[in-house]
């Protein structure tokens, strides 16, 4: 009997690109000052010239890396990222230029948790996290109401059991 994968078609919340956009903004603007100050140093102290060339081309990268991590990126992997649940399998399949798609059986499954940071709460979003013996994957950016019905859903299909031995 042969068993037919659809393609997976339900996609992450658009909310999560402003997510991305922002924390994005953060560990590049931290780059940024970082430089800065170094930059501001060495003219302060006179250092060899090779530095302030070095931390300029330093400087114009991370600016190129922040134009591209910022505005594109975060719009390409949520329009590419999709997943499907079903009673035998989890298909997760996200990239543009470099596909990754994957069948996870629910024979296999031995955890799902979700988990929720400062920027995904705000926005109302959850991150499913999936554990197999040999790894682990992550949905991110379901909303909440749905992300607790997966959860739910891939634990009974996969029976895991609710461990309440850490009471």
């Amino acid at each position: 009997m042969e068993y037919i994968l659809k393609e997976p078609e339900r996609q992450i919340s658009t909310k999560i690109i402003q997510i991305w956009r922002t924390t994005n903004t953060i560990g590049h603007g931290s780059f940024l000052l970082g430089f800065g100050a170094l930059l501001a140093a060495s003219h302060f102290w006179d250092w060899y010239n090779w530095v302030h060339i070095t931390l300029y081309v330093l400087i114009g990268i991370t600016v190129l890396s922040a134009i591209f991590s910022i505005w594109i990126e975060p719009v390409f992997i949520q329009r590419t990222w999709r997943y499907e649940v079903d009673e035998k399998f989890i298909q997760l399949k996200h990239g543009r230029w470099n596909v990754e798609h994957k069948i996870i059986p629910m024979a296999k499954i031995e955890y799902v948790t979700t988990d929720q940071g400062p920027f995904l709460r705000k926005a109302g979003l959850y991150s499913l996290n999936i554990g197999t013996t040999a790894s682990s994957h992550k949905i991110p950016a379901i909303p909440e109401e749905e992300a607790l019905k997966l959860r739910s859903l891939i634990a009974s299909y996969a029976n895991v059991k609710e461990d309440d031995s850490f009471e």
